[in-house]
């Protein structure tokens, strides 16, 4: 499971042209899964994700997470952060995780979110969609399953 973070302003989804959700202070979460990804990997990912402190203090360290600042997270499918472009000049994504599988995962994590106290939006699951952020900092961080 990969998980691009993005410190944000604010960050809005688009669906045919149409909002469909948007948050303001917080994190937009780009979220991939991978063919070996499972269920287990999640709650680890979501506690990581909402206690990872890249939240400026007063002191402009950053030193808050997104619990402490009680900000807001945008979660949005992202099937190509699994893109594995090491050979020819074409991604090949055969390490993402096929439709149904990801859809659950996807699903999961949401719900897993939701038992946080934070707000939480998303995108929809396979739609083309149109992600407009304010990135803060620029902060952008990969948070990999495999890796943590």
């Amino acid at each position: 499971m990969r998980l691009l973070v993005q410190r944000v302003s604010s960050a809005a989804v688009k669906i045919d042209g149409k909002p469909f959700s948007a948050i303001g202070k917080g994190l937009l979460i780009l979220l991939g899964i991978g063919k070996d990804d499972t269920e287990s990997d999640i709650p680890h990912m979501v506690k990581k994700l909402v206690e990872l402190r890249i939240f400026e203090d007063e002191q402009g360290k950053m030193n808050l997470s997104l619990l402490d600042i009680r900000g807001e997270v945008l979660v949005v499918s992202q099937f190509t952060l699994f893109a594995d472009c090491r050979r020819g000049r074409r991604p090949d994504f055969i390490n993402a995780a096929p439709p149904q599988q990801a859809e659950m995962i996807y699903n999961k994590f949401i719900d897993e979110l939701n038992k946080t106290p934070l707000k939480v939006q998303t995108g929809k699951f396979a739609a083309y969609m149109e992600v407009n952020l304010v990135n803060d900092g620029p902060v952008t961080i990969l948070l990999d399953s495999d890796l943590l």
